[in-house]
């Protein structure tokens, strides 16, 4: 379940993204890759099987790491700062990882059947779903903050 962010506050705002959703996004990505890739191996040939969702997940927590790590940097202390000329241009270079995690979801969302365990699932592959479900939600409501709450107050400045 995605947390509430009544917040408005750009100084606030960043500093909730990171307590709340960096570091929760760096506690779930490792594990959901080490359930995937369990699932993969034992379940290997199965009907349903998410073939490829562990390279996937693998691949999203290298580029969100690097995202995270920009944003917590570069773009939030600039931010708590102000902002200022040339914010635009690490904005928009966020704006399309979101574009890139917004295209990950959709291939997860494909290879899992809308995140729809198999008839006879076992628990890893029930609870690797239900922690992709929490993951999804979590991600895309960090992305809806950032990109309609934070990131306007500093775009055209």
């Amino acid at each position: 379940m995605p947390i509430a962010a009544p917040i408005h506050d750009a100084a606030e705002l960043t500093r909730f993204i990171e307590a709340e959703y960096h570091q929760r996004h760096r506690v779930q990505l490792p594990r959901l890759v080490e359930m995937a890739d369990r699932v993969e191996t034992v379940h290997a040939g199965s009907e349903g099987l998410p073939a490829g969702l562990s390279a996937i997940l693998r691949r999203m927590l290298e580029d969100m790491d690097g995202h995270m790590m920009k944003e917590e940097m570069i773009l939030f202390p600039a931010m708590r700062a102000g902002g200022g000329p040339g914010i635009g241009a690490p904005i928009a270079v966020m704006r399309a990882d979101h574009d890139d995690h917004g295209r990950e979801i959709d291939e997860i969302r494909l290879l899992t059947g809308n995140l729809s365990a198999p008839a006879g699932a076992c628990g890893t592959w029930r609870a690797l779903y239900a922690g992709l479900a929490e993951f999804v939600d979590d991600l895309t409501e960090h992305m809806r903050l950032e990109n309609e709450v934070l990131f306007p107050q500093f775009e055209g400045k």
